[in-house]
């Protein structure tokens, strides 16, 4: 005689869909574990990520712009700002200019070192939206290296930048009209023994 598959209750069913739920909770932490520790043990493959996929709105850059000037306006908005311990004024020659998409841009920040004795900062940046970081090409920028300046120097310092075409493809970006650059001047403990001679910035004064 056939012997009848047993029913599996309703107690038995709430127990195995628990324990794929704290399988999947598990393999999620697990996964997230592993690269938070990628990430702890190397910033540079972060930042390379980073710098690849526009992530947190990391800007990208470009040795030139080769690309067709579209028919449409972003206004570009410029946020400045200074590390409470680096000694500096650092602020945008003009907030916002509007730049039509694959049309390249320049812009210049003024940086002013109030202190008596030399100083030397570099720049983290990113753009918001974050969507933009795909999208948002420097050609040239003080960022990319130190800046040392004399005491009570004050200088003139270029970015070169273009909005790549493509972003009216990204359903995410293309709706959008707005974009702010933003920098932060950080206070560099042992500067580069280069950094004065690479200083692409001219003397304002």
């Amino acid at each position: 005689m056939e012997k009848e598959s047993p029913v599996e209750s309703n107690d038995d069913k709430s127990a195995t869909a628990s324990r794929n739920n704290r399988r999947a909770v598990y393999v999620c932490l697990g996964a997230l574990a592993v690269m938070g520790s990628i990430t702890a043990a190397s910033p540079t493959l972060y930042t390379m990520f980073c710098k690849a996929t526009g992530y947190n709105g990391t800007t990208q850059r470009v040795v030139k712009n080769t690309n067709k000037v579209l028919d449409r306006t972003i206004t570009v908005r410029f946020d400045s700002n200074v590390a409470p311990n680096l000694p500096w004024t650092f602020e945008p020659d003009v907030t916002k200019m509007d730049v039509k998409i694959g049309e390249t841009g320049l812009a210049f920040f003024r940086a002013t070192n109030n202190s008596d004795k030399p100083v030397t900062g570099q720049a983290s940046y990113n753009v918001t939206p974050e969507v933009f970081g795909l999208y948002f090409n420097k050609i040239q920028c003080f960022c990319f290296t130190q800046q040392t300046l004399q005491p009570h120097q004050t200088v003139e310092m270029p970015v070169t930048f273009f909005i790549d075409p493509k972003m009216v493809d990204d359903r995410d970006a293309a709706p959008l009209t707005d974009v702010t650059l933003s920098y932060v001047f950080f206070p560099v403990e042992h500067p580069a023994a280069t950094a004065a001679a690479a200083n692409p910035v001219k003397s304002g004064g």
